[in-house]
């Protein structure tokens, strides 16, 4: 070959060769990027261990793993929001009795809370019982504060009336300042409860409403109609101790079953169909979750979430 044959092949061959890197170079910057997994909407904690641990150690351990799994609080609270965290404490009883939310459940999610950036963490409920000693003698005033949250007494005066827009209820007092808060995370205890079967997410809605009495003329639809005005973006379960009789209040320790479960969901009809499961209840015969789910509110079939159980120890 000529030196002017050899220089003409080398300078096609150098061309062709970049050609052929610009359309790979291309066909990368359009070629579709690969989906993203779809976020989990269930996360279920169960502990598993032969190591010793008190009820509250389990507690702790297993709400922040439920989450974390759910994608981290970061995944809901954002930095400077205002954030209401709202367990149930309607009754003057210790935690061991399982009428109230585990006290240190509710310390774990102010923790991550903050940790996540929020401004202020504030924790509340309106108790059937005196409040003062409904806070006091449930653990969670003790265990908001030391976390960094500031606890608020419910004003009566204050409650305000509001359009609920539901089927059943059209308005009703609520409590504004939970409601003007960026996020509320509703994390009730799972009991037993004698006028709707469970209590459990959906049902502890009633504790930022002023007016109860009216619920009970249709507890399943008014229930069905606070959740859907309240548009629950995550609920927390707490099922470490569980109330199996004689609720809401319970009786005595032989109504108490310690599971050490938590779950934490974004599907609040799931989180309950799981929850009235572990109650040894079948959810379809629970006029709040069938509610709930003729409503759009979530699924009755936790199965068909994209649900992770762990198991934490």
């Amino acid at each position: 070959m000529s030196n002017q044959s050899r220089r003409e092949f080398l300078k096609v061959s150098a061309a062709l060769a970049g050609s052929m890197a610009l359309g790979k170079a291309f066909a990368q910057e359009t070629a579709p990027a690969p989906a993203a997994p779809s976020p989990l909407q269930m996360a279920i904690a169960r502990w598993q261990s032969a190591n010793p641990a008190t009820a509250d150690e389990i507690a702790g351990k297993l709400t922040a793993q439920a989450i974390e799994a759910l994608g981290g609080m970061q995944r809901f609270v954002k930095r400077g929001d205002v954030v209401w965290v709202k367990p149930n404490i309607g009754w003057d009883r210790a935690p061991e009795l399982a009428a109230n939310t585990n006290p240190e459940v509710v310390r774990t999610i102010i923790r991550m809370c903050l940790e996540a950036g929020a401004k202020a963490v504030k924790v509340g409920d309106y108790p059937c019982a005196e409040p003062a000693r409904a806070y006091m003698n449930s653990g969670i005033q003790a265990a908001a504060e030391a976390a960094g949250a500031q606890m608020v007494f419910l004003d009566t005066s204050r409650f305000k009336d509001m359009a609920i827009g539901g089927e059943r209820l059209k308005t009703t007092p609520v409590y504004p300042e939970i409601v003007e808060c960026d996020l509320v995370i509703d994390v009730p205890i799972a009991k037993d409860h004698g006028s709707t079967g469970v209590s459990l997410c959906m049902k502890n809605y009633m504790g930022v409403v002023g007016n109860r009495r009216i619920f009970h003329q249709d507890l399943p639809g008014c229930i069905r109609d606070i959740t859907a005005f309240m548009k629950p973006r995550i609920s927390i379960l707490d099922a470490v101790r569980v109330l199996t009789a004689h609720g809401p209040t319970g009786g005595d320790l032989a109504d108490v079953k310690q599971l050490n479960v938590v779950a934490a969901a974004t599907d609040i009809v799931a989180l309950d169909a799981f929850g009235a499961e572990l109650l040894g209840r079948d959810p379809l015969q629970v006029g709040t979750i069938v509610e709930g789910h003729k409503a759009g509110l979530g699924e009755i079939d936790y199965h068909k979430l994209a649900l992770k159980e762990i198991v934490a120890a």
